[in-house]
C-alpha cells in the first residue's frame, strides 16, 4: 500500500522575500481581569490582541499586531463561497521561570504550508509565521494559564478574502493569529461511536490538510453520535468502512499485546504534531510502535481475546484523551478502564512543555520578552 508524503517533505512554493517588520498597537483596556483562570472553557475567552497580515500582489504585506477586533469582510469573500480556509492549532505554556514556551512551532509552520499547497493558497514564510506567534505570545503572556494541563491555545488561520464570485484560486488572503486560554479538554474517559454512514476523508481528498471544510462535514455526524450517548466519532475509511482513520479531531493509538499500533498516514489522515511527538516519546521509552492499517474487526477481536490493553487519542487541543469503549451497530467494544501508557505519555508531554524535565528532543521554543 503506497503511502502519501508527510507534510514535512513537501517542498513549499516560494514567496517573495521581504523584511517582516511587525508593528504593534497595544490595547488601551485589557480584558484579562474578567478571566477566571480556574474555569476556562475551551474557545470562549480570547486574549487582548491578534496578529494580522494581508497577501496582495504576490506577497505578504503589513504584518502587525493590534487589539482583537471584528474583521471587515465583503459578502463576496471567496472563502465564504468556495472554502479556501485553513488553520493550525498549537499551544504556549510557561516554564518555572515564567518564560513562555512554544511546542514544535516549526512543525506547525510546515503543516500550515502543506495545507495551503493542497488548498491552492499561498505559503506563509516560516519566519513570518513564527515571528507573528512569538510577538503575540510575548505581548499576551499574562493570559497563559499556570495550571497543570492548561495552556494558551493559539489559532493561526488563513482565508481567501478577495471579493469575487467565480471558481478559481483567490488573489488576496488574510493570515491571522488569535489566542484563547484553555484548561484541560477531557476530564473523563471517552466513549466512541464507530461511524459507518458518514465519512471524514478519502485518499486524494483534503483529509490530510487542516482545511476548515473537513471539520464542517464532521459536525452533523458528531451531533448524532452524542445524541446516542457517545463523546466522539471513530472515523473509518470511505470504501470498506473498516479501516480506522481518526477519532473526532484526534489521531488514535491502541496498545495490543504489549505493542503500540497507530493507523499509518496514507493520504486521508492528518499528520498530527502531537501524534509524531507521542511516537517519539513511546519509542524513547522502549515501546514498539507500529504504523500500519488497522481494522475495527481487529480491535473487536483483540478486546474479546483480552489483548486490547488500552487506547488513547492525541491532539493539540485535547493532549491525550483516554478511551473507554467503542460503540458499533453490532454492539459495544470494551477497551479499558485504565490507560497507564497514555497517562505516562501525557505527564511527560506536560513536563516537557513546562520545563520540568529535560527537553532532549529540542521541541520547545522560548519566547523572550524582548520580542515586544
Amino acid at each position: 500500500m503506497k503511502l502519501s508524503k508527510k507534510f514535512i517533505f513537501i517542498k513549499p512554493t516560494k514567496t517573495k522575500k521581504m523584511n517582516y517588520n511587525i508593528s504593534i498597537t497595544k490595547t488601551q483596556a485589557s480584558k484579562i481581569k474578567d478571566l477566571d483562570f480556574n474555569n476556562i472553557p475551551l474557545g470562549t475567552s480570547f486574549t487582548d490582541h491578534m496578529f494580522i497580515c494581508e497577501y496582495k500582489e504576490g506577497q505578504w504585506q503589513n504584518p502587525r499586531i493590534e487589539p482583537l477586533n471584528l474583521i471587515p469582510t465583503h459578502p463576496a469573500a471567496m472563502a465564504l463561497h468556495y472554502g479556501q480556509a485553513i488553520f493550525e492549532g498549537m499551544k504556549a505554556t510557561v516554564d518555572a521561570n515564567g518564560t513562555p514556551m512554544l511546542f514544535r512551532a516549526d512543525k506547525n509552520a510546515a503543516r500550515f504550508n502543506f495545507s495551503a499547497e493542497r488548498m491552492g493558497m499561498p505559503n506563509v514564510p516560516e519566519d513570518l509565521f513564527i515571528g507573528g506567534l512569538k510577538k503575540l505570545v510575548a505581548l499576551d503572556k499574562a493570559w497563559i494559564p499556570p495550571q497543570e494541563g492548561s495552556a494558551l491555545y493559539l489559532r493561526p488561520f488563513m482565508y481567501a478574502d478577495e471579493a469575487f464570485i467565480g471558481m478559481r484560486a483567490a488573489t488576496s488572503y488574510k493570515f491571522i493569529i488569535m489566542a484563547s486560554p484553555a484548561g484541560p479538554f477531557f476530564s473523563k474517559r471517552i466513549k466512541l461511536w464507530a461511524e459507518k454512514k458518514f465519512v471524514r476523508a478519502v485518499k486524494g481528498g483534503t483529509g490530510e490538510a487542516k482545511a476548515a471544510g473537513n471539520y464542517a462535514a464532521a459536525i452533523r455526524p458528531t451531533e448524532l453520535a452524542k445524541a446516542k450517548g457517545y463523546d466522539q466519532i471513530l472515523w473509518l475509511d470511505a470504501v470498506e468502512h473498516q479501516y480506522i482513520q481518526e477519532v473526532g479531531t484526534m489521531n488514535i493509538f491502541f496498545k495490543i499485546d504489549g505493542k503500540i499500533i497507530t493507523p499509518s498516514l496514507e493520504g486521508a489522515i492528518l499528520d498530527g504534531i502531537t501524534r509524531m511527538s507521542v511516537i517519539a516519546l513511546l519509542r524513547d521509552k522502549g515501546y514498539e510502535v507500529i504504523e500500519r492499517p488497522i481494522t475495527l474487526t481487529e480491535i473487536k477481536e483483540a478486546s474479546e481475546k483480552g489483548t486490547l490493553e488500552e487506547a488513547f487519542g492525541t491532539g493539540t487541543a485535547v493532549g491525550i484523551a483516554y478511551i473507554q469503549s467503542i460503540g458499533t451497530e453490532e454492539g459495544e467494544i470494551h477497551v479499558s478502564n485504565e490507560s497507564p501508557v497514555g497517562l505516562d505519555i501525557n505527564n511527560t508531554l506536560n513536563a516537557i512543555k513546562t520545563g520540568k524535565i529535560e527537553d532532549k528532543f529540542n521541541w520547545m521554543l522560548k519566547v523572550e520578552q524582548e520580542e515586544v
